[in-house]
């Protein structure tokens, strides 16, 4: 997935009200970014922290700011949660999941469980129906290791559950974490930090959910994904 513009370098300062954060451009001046992450972004929303962040001149837009990146440990982390859907549906396109490929139709948002949308529907080539959950995954607190989530998540809980009941519908159903870093190379559930999520996630394991962990390569110009990550039970 490309930027529509290089990103622009600047300095984290900090993150308020959730979804305002608060950066110091190169030239001297500070901006305020639309923060695009709902979690607790834990290691990464550190007072001087690099950060990298996009630029659209919509006059609807109340903040023309949006944080994209931040630069930890000569690492870039993607931190915006709306792009890991766009990053793994232009992989599907171009073939490069093999678990998700062969199918004849891609659709996005598409209604299924009780008021609910699955990120990605495949359909076709007399397969069965593939329901893809995808998940932004960015917090690593031990060395070479991400986790999720960064805090209580009582609707991926609730995506679980639904998953769960693809499976039993006789269907597949897929849960894919994209690691926006490339740093790490084993995933775990952080059931410390949310212990429900991790035995309903066990649940759907056992259920028949099928689980994919893909880190990212990330610049200031695009992020893709990267390699696999091995997934720690």
């Amino acid at each position: 997935m490309k930027f529509s513009r290089p990103l622009v370098k600047a300095k984290f300062l900090k993150r308020y009200k959730r979804f305002f954060s608060e950066h110091i451009l190169e030239d001297g001046s500070t901006i305020i970014a639309h923060c695009p992450n709902p979690g607790a972004m834990t290691g990464i929303a550190e007072k001087g922290i690099t950060s990298w962040l996009s630029k659209r001149d919509n006059p609807k837009r109340k903040l023309k700011w949006t944080w994209e990146l931040v630069n930890k440990n000569n690492n870039f982390i993607g931190i915006n949660t709306h792009n890991p859907n766009n990053i793994i549906h232009e992989a599907i396109n171009s073939n490069q999941i093999v678990e998700l490929s062969g199918y004849e139709t891609i659709r996005r948002e598409v209604k299924y469980g009780e008021n609910s949308r699955i990120d990605i529907l495949l359909q076709g080539n007399d397969k069965e129906d593939c329901y893809l959950e995808i998940k932004n995954v960015h917090l690593s607190r031990y060395k070479n290791m991400v986790e999720f989530p960064d805090s209580v998540t009582e609707r991926g809980k609730k995506h679980l559950l639904e998953l769960s009941q693809v499976v039993q519908s006789g269907k597949r159903a897929v849960l894919l974490f994209l690691i926006q870093r490339n740093d790490c190379n084993t995933f775990k559930i952080a059931n410390d930090i949310d212990p429900k999520y991790f035995e309903t996630f066990k649940k759907a394991f056992d259920t028949g959910v099928e689980v994919i962990c893909i880190s990212s390569i990330i610049s200031p110009e695009a992020i893709n994904i990267g390699k696999k990550v091995k997934l720690l039970l």
